[in-house]
């Protein structure tokens, strides 16, 4: 009986080294560099700008926070920088949360500004690189 127990110690041992060649990263890798890389916005990079930046950038006239362009360009930012938390991150269920909550929001303020003023809606959904 000896015998065939060395005989499946041989066995297993030249089937481990097969199991453990394949790399178990290599998908989540790839995932987070291609959330590394800032959305490019026209001349801009929203996803490295500043707060005061995007407001200076997107205000329709001197001390405006409160524009569709403004809410919806600062909403862009804050969806990036979730969504590379995320991408960090994949079981923080609270931050996903939060952020479907900010892309509704976005969406609605989207909506109004489409039925409101249609060449407003298409210059800035093409100065924030969105899709619609």
């Amino acid at each position: 009986m000896p015998k065939k127990d060395a005989k499946a110690a041989e066995k297993s041992a030249q089937e481990t080294p097969k199991e453990t060649k394949k790399p178990k990263t290599a998908k989540t890798t790839k995932k987070a560099t291609s959330l590394e890389q800032p959305i490019e916005t026209g001349n801009a990079k929203v996803g490295t700008m500043s707060k005061q930046q995007i407001i200076e950038n997107f205000a329709t006239k001197e001390g405006d926070t409160g524009s569709p362009e403004v809410q919806i360009a600062l909403s862009t930012q804050k969806v990036i920088n979730l969504t590379e938390h995320l991408g960090e991150n994949p079981k923080d269920n609270h931050s996903r949360r939060g952020l479907l909550k900010i892309i509704a929001k976005r969406r609605r303020i989207l909506h109004y500004l489409q039925s409101k003023d249609e060449p407003r809606y298409k210059d800035l959904i093409k100065k924030l690189g969105l899709k619609k």
